[in-house]
């Protein structure tokens, strides 16, 4: 099952193993399991401290194999599935840290994960081809290996569709906790904790209170953020990086192939280069924390900015610069809330396989809406797209495919009014005519919203300028209204949102906040601040 190359590659990774590991398989007479059998000995195959055994009763999911030290009992970590594709890497980190090889995670995070309770047992559904499965399948694995009182299955939703009826999941990563619903969409180990750790966040907290102030503190963690970090602390200046999810929406995008000198790349892929570089330098990261309030220097009794969030924190710096991206736009009709997750979704990649063999429907027909569709064709029965302006926008060679495509109709001129459901989850969905005024209603599984991205900007109205849209006003040296406040990226009115334009735009709001550091008068620390005073300028 697995190629040359890729052997090569496993076999050199393997021979990092610290102690002997069997893979226990549970398997049945199906040809899926045949291919997990398959898989499992060509692994084995690659290294002597790898043992195969069979246990017809080890679990109830057939096919599925658990992954153990051999003498040290469960290890709490399983497949359900044939972990190939985006979760090839998922196995590979599994087999590694279960025999004993390190996690990479600060001693803090792994104390938190020994401490928690006994009796946490999770399990995640994912697809094959989700590019944010992996990373939280890899977190939950993680802590199961830490702790002998969790464990972790990774379920393949194509492989195990009764189930995946039966609890109603449509949309992946779908993590249940102990047969209840804990968590959709990608997490971070650092979000996990927080879920299942009640005094997280007050210890969270703490520990960003008592940060000293920081020269440059760029919020958020995208690309533009990313250029700021590394743009400041090249300056030898005090820098820090506060997030919600480091890497923001490029961690949503697959097919990346406009980057300048990057023939093709992937989101995630990006992000985990973003993220090694901004790590390169004496760059402070906050991860995990959304920021809720601004308060601006001239209002503040130590004459720094205050960012607050939403654990209660206060970080504060001589310069912020807002780099919080976009996110995606809701239709806003009735019942896309009641039935999202359960029907509505907003990532064709992740979320497409569990259609499979259905009809469903993409809003929007620009180049994300066209893309979807043409992905989605290949896995659903049909798929209907709906643009509400008179003609479709994507690019002619996207059009072109998508009307090559049997299973595809394109409806123009058609106002989505709402998305129907039984309660459970959605049915399908009402739409109006524009040109006659007439209402039609679609029978569907699923529907995929694709119809552009609003700025994360609702914590600052009434503090930074914006625009009607949201967006941040900011001048050619990305300064907003307030001074010592600068801002980057699709948050800002610059247009064209863009990966390389967003990175242009953080190291330009980086070297503006410069400017504006040796141009003015650090603040004089009074009491209330003493307890952490800004350090001089390097």
């Amino acid at each position: 099952m697995l190629d040359t190359e890729l052997k090569t590659q496993l076999k050199a990774y393997l021979e990092r193993l610290v102690t002997p590991i069997e893979l226990v398989t549970t398997l049945d007479d199906s040809a899926a399991s045949q291919e997990l059998r398959e898989l499992v000995v060509e692994v084995a195959e690659l290294s002597d401290r790898i043992s195969v055994r069979e246990d017809h009763n080890a679990a109830l999911r057939k096919p599925s194999f658990a992954v153990n030290r051999v003498g040290g009992g469960d290890s709490g970590v399983r497949f359900a599935g044939i972990p190939l594709g985006h979760e090839f890497t998922s196995l590979v980190l599994a087999l590694l840290q279960v025999s004993g090889y390190a996690p990479k995670l600060d001693a803090e995070l792994i104390e938190q994960i020994k401490a928690l309770p006994a009796g946490l047992q999770f399990e995640t559904y994912i697809s094959l081809s989700c590019h944010n499965c992996p990373d939280v399948v890899q977190a939950l694995n993680v802590m199961a290996v830490l702790n002998p009182g969790i464990s972790h299955t990774m379920i393949d939703g194509a492989l195990f569709q009764d189930e995946v009826t039966e609890k109603q999941i449509m949309a992946v990563p779908s993590v249940q906790l102990n047969g209840q619903h804990f968590g959709d969409g990608r997490m971070t180990i650092e979000e996990i904790l927080a879920k299942v750790d009640t005094n997280a966040g007050a210890r969270d907290a703490a520990k960003m209170n008592a940060r000293a102030p920081f020269e440059v503190l760029v919020v958020g963690g995208g690309p533009a953020g990313s250029a700021a970090a590394i743009y400041a602390a090249r300056k030898g200046i005090r820098t820090g990086v506060a997030a919600e999810r480091f890497g923001g929406q490029v961690l949503d995008t697959m097919a990346i192939e406009n980057f300048i000198s990057v023939k093709e790349t992937e989101g995630p892929k990006l992000v985990s280069a973003l993220e090694a570089h901004v790590k390169q330098y004496d760059v402070d990261v906050v991860n995990g924390q959304r920021a809720t309030g601004l308060v601006p220097a001239d209002q503040t009794d130590d004459g720094l900015v205050h960012v607050t969030f939403e654990n209660g924190a206060i970080l504060r710096s001589r310069s912020v610069i807002l780099s919080t991206g976009a996110r995606w736009r809701n239709m806003g009709v009735p019942g896309e809330q009641e039935y999202r997750s359960r029907g509505v979704a907003y990532c064709p990649h992740c979320d497409g396989p569990l259609f499979k063999g259905k009809k469903v429907a993409v809003i929007g027909g620009g180049n994300s809406g066209v893309e979807a569709a043409i992905d989605l064709a290949g896995i659903v029965e049909h798929v209907t797209l709906i643009e509400f302006d008179s003609q479709l926008r994507a690019d002619a060679v996207l059009q072109k495919k998508l009307h090559s495509l049997p299973n595809v109709k394109v409806i123009v001129s058609a106002q989505t009014t709402e998305v129907t459901g039984d309660g459970q989850k959605m049915t399908g969905l009402i739409y109006k005519d524009r040109v006659s005024g007439e209402v039609h209603s679609l029978e569907l599984a699923g529907v995929f919203v694709q119809i552009g991205l609003v700025p994360n900007t609702d914590w600052l109205k009434g503090t930074v300028a914006l625009s009607p849209r949201g967006e941040i006003l900011v001048n050619d040296r990305g300064e907003t209204n307030l001074p010592g406040v600068l801002a980057a990226g699709d948050c800002t009115t610059v247009p064209y949102k863009q990966i390389i334009i967003a990175m242009g735009e953080g190291a330009k709001a980086a070297l503006s906040a410069f400017d504006h550091l040796i141009r003015t008068p650090a603040p004089v620390a009074t009491p209330a601040a003493a307890t952490a005073p800004a350090p001089a300028m390097a």
